[in-house]
């Protein structure tokens, strides 16, 4: 694996109840990367950011951050490392404002003084097109900006690594090209985005390099083009 990466899969496995999810799964990404992770149902894509994040423990293999093992680093203390995530069902703070839910993560971010913090939470409203929703309920919102907060959120902690579940789901295609555009952007600024998504037309707007799992394996590596070719891509979506 490349010597410039700032997270590495190696060798990781995961079982619930005997069953194995992921097994020998090893990849990585460097900073400023959209890496898509697609694959049918089942085959471990949430399981994978689950691990990176914390919510579950490995039962084999290493998580690498930043230069170091982060195995046994729990959740909340991934977050000031600098690794945060969406979700598929976006969870703000529903009986919050979209400012106050914002305003929570910058500071948990520890951006400084107070102004600093104001300031931080201006510029994330502006890069999520929240600004004019500042003042509604979380609760209040569309799906579309439910997903943006939920984005809005996890930039707010300042991160090196952001991990995007299924971010698509739900969304028109305009609401698509926003969210991508957006994607891209974040890219820009240094940060890496691992991508979990079954719309793979917006994935190949986004990012060139794709993992494909396939019963808790990885059976692919390489562009959403040659892996529409690939004879062990396709009988993982389609059977045979």
């Amino acid at each position: 694996m490349s010597s410039d990466r700032l997270l590495a899969l190696e060798g990781v496995s995961k079982q619930f109840n005997g069953l194995a999810v992921l097994q020998d799964v090893s990849f990585s990404i460097r900073s400023g990367e959209i890496l898509g992770l697609v694959g049918p149902n089942g085959s471990g894509k949430t399981t994978a950011i689950n691990l990176i994040s914390g919510i579950y423990r490995l039962d084999a293999g290493h998580v690498v951050f930043d230069g170091r093992s982060i195995d046994r680093v729990p959740p909340f203390r991934r977050v000031p490392l600098g690794i945060n995530r969406t979700f598929q069902v976006p969870k703000p703070f529903r009986a919050m404002t979209v400012y106050e839910n914002v305003r929570v993560a910058v500071h948990f971010g520890a951006r400084g003084s107070r102004a600093d913090e104001e300031a931080a939470v201006r510029a994330v409203l502006s890069e999520i097109a929240l600004e004019d929703q500042a003042q509604s309920l979380a609760s209040d919102l569309t799906v579309n900006q439910q997903k943006r907060l939920d984005l809005g959120r996890a930039l707010a902690t300042n991160p090196k690594l952001l991990l995007i579940d299924e971010i698509g789901a739900g969304l028109n295609p305009a609401e698509l090209g926003v969210i991508a555009d957006l994607l891209v952007r974040v890219a820009k600024r240094g940060i890496a985005l691992i991508v979990v998504e079954h719309l793979l037309d917006f994935l190949n707007r986004i990012t060139n390099r794709v993992i494909v799992l396939g019963a808790g394996c990885v059976l692919y590596e390489g562009t959403l083009t040659d892996a529409s070719r690939n004879p062990d891509v396709i009988a993982a979506f389609i059977g045979g």
